[in-house]
């Protein structure tokens, strides 16, 4: 297959940074790099961009914006790691697991919007309970949710490191956070849920959780019929792996779930606990916010975009 060039515009960030860690081992990409004193002229990055197969944008949300209005003239393809697109009119959500026909979608797309780290394992775990009826739409899902401090950029990693902040703290307090558009958009639920995310001192690693009482959802369902049902959606899609907590945790001694277990992955995987006698169930996703919550997302939906094979220079294992 002929080599295919693809142009990162911002790619000294940190998704930039990791995607180009990614793609510049690969004998099947030619990166397009633009000298630094170029990197912010507008000409220079637009010929970049029409040169390239495909541009991935991992700019602030302003740029991003403003990166696309560039190129609405031409037939430039692009994948934005920003949060600016994620539910804009004519993007593709790139979940490529988000439902059958996401793939093709992906494929044939001219805009895909990379989603956003805690809303791709909040979507994992929400998506399958509502198309399959366990749970009502209407439902309010309660997620606590930790992060790795990665995700917060280049900021937040020179404050962690240089003590300046908590060693866990809670954030977005407003009830408001930017991925919580997403997370209705792409599940059907109606109603936002109620989202609380947090910062962890680990680099990276996340931890998503629903926390649903027995009472809350719409059939009455076991803890089996929720496993199977994961089982079930991701049969085909080999970066989510649905794992039997009493095999992946139990035998190994172990009653906890770290939160940077992933780090430097490029899958999401599920877990299932539940309470009999209290009736109460906490379902997790795990993965790398950098990994499949950003930069191996990006490779994931290029290689789709692109017609390779979608796992195709990711690390999982």
């Amino acid at each position: 297959m002929k080599k295919k060039s693809v142009f990162i515009d911002g790619s000294s960030g940190t998704t930039g940074l990791q995607v180009v860690s990614r793609l510049s081992q690969r004998a099947d990409i030619s990166l397009i790099s633009l000298p630094d004193k170029e990197k912010k002229l507008k000409e220079k990055r637009l010929q970049s961009m029409q040169e390239a197969d495909l541009t991935i944008l991992c700019l602030p949300d302003l740029a991003a914006i403003e990166a696309v209005e560039l190129v609405k003239e031409t037939d430039v393809r692009i994948i934005d790691a920003s949060s600016a697109h994620r539910t804009a009119p004519g993007w593709v959500y790139g979940f490529p697991e988000l439902c059958q026909q996401q793939i093709n979608k992906i494929a044939k797309a001219r805009f895909v919007s990379n989603p956003g780290c805690y809303a791709s394992g909040f979507i994992a775990l929400s998506r399958p309970l509502v198309d399959s009826g366990f749970i009502s739409p209407n439902l309010c899902l309660i997620a606590p949710a930790v992060s790795g401090y990665s995700g917060g950029g280049k900021n937040m990693i020179k404050s962690i490191r240089n003590g300046d902040l908590p060693t866990h703290f809670d954030y977005g307090l407003e009830l408001d956070h930017k991925h919580i558009p997403e997370m209705i958009m792409q599940t059907g639920l109606q109603s936002p849920p109620l989202f609380m995310p947090s910062v962890g001192l680990f680099e990276q690693g996340m931890l998503v959780r629903l926390a649903i009482p027995k009472s809350h959802f719409s059939k009455d369902v076991s803890i089996k019929d929720i496993f199977e049902l994961y089982q079930k959606t991701y049969s085909e899609h080999p970066l989510i792996r649905v794992c039997e907590q009493e095999f992946e945790l139990m035998s190994k001694n172990l009653l906890t779930l770290s939160a940077d277990g992933l780090a430097g992955q490029d899958g999401l995987e599920i877990y299932c606990f539940n309470n009999p006698k209290t009736e109460q169930f906490l379902l997790i996703s795990r993965l790398d916010n950098l990994g499949k919550g950003a930069a191996g997302a990006c490779v994931q939906n290029l290689n789709i975009m692109l017609g390779y094979d979608q796992f195709l220079g990711l690390n999982w294992q």
